[in-house]
């Protein structure tokens, strides 16, 4: 089996994450898109991140009913912070018959260079990277498989949402609509 790791804090998860993966499981050579929830990323301050179970059950929420979409909490079993590379090497050994690719924005690929052994990466996985508004897509190395995917783009931010609940101003359209339900129910991010 194909599979494309989208890997994100998806704190919260939200419709530009969705059409980004649901875009990549139908239009690319994949049969599964798995959204891995990061409990820490070594890159970002962790100190506005809600709790990692509950930002993976709003990622199930999101996904639901869609079989070629899964929330995945690799990285929930894993040493902290979380290192891309020790989580492909984890998962090739756990799915030995899966072939294993990445998804990322161009923003992300142009950071590529400040991860724990990317040239590791580039030489043993393939990328399916979708242009973000002023980052173009390079070639780090000469090895690197990149695939770029054209991808409808939503300028919505993570920050943005939490920022509006922490406002008191909707996020509906958003992000899922049963996302928003658990989001309001639960009191996420208000504080």
């Amino acid at each position: 089996m194909k599979v494309g790791l989208y890997f994100g804090s998806f704190n919260p998860i939200h419709v530009g994450h969705c059409i980004i993966a649901s875009h990549m499981a139908q239009n690319t050579p994949l049969d599964q898109v798995w959204l891995v929830v990061s409990p820490q990323n070594p890159l970002k301050p962790s100190g506005s991140l809600l709790n990692e179970y509950h930002r993976l059950y709003l990622v199930n929420l999101a996904l639901e009913g869609d079989p070629k979409l899964k929330a995945s909490d690799i990285e929930f079993h894993l040493p902290r912070p979380s290192y891309t590379v020790d989580t492909l090497a984890y998962l090739r050994e756990k799915y030995p018959t899966h072939e294993f690719s990445l998804i990322m924005g161009s923003d992300s690929l142009q950071n590529l260079p400040k991860w724990k052994n990317y040239g590791n990466i580039l030489e043993n996985f393939s990328l399916y990277v979708y242009k973000r508004a002023g980052f173009e897509i390079i070639q780090l190395h000469d090895r690197a498989r990149i695939s770029e995917v054209e991808a409808p783009l939503l300028q919505i931010s993570a920050t943005h949402i939490r920022e509006s609940v922490r406002k008191g101003i909707s996020i509906r359209y958003l992000v899922p609509e049963n996302v928003r339900e658990e989001i309001e129910r639960n009191r996420y991010y208000q504080q």
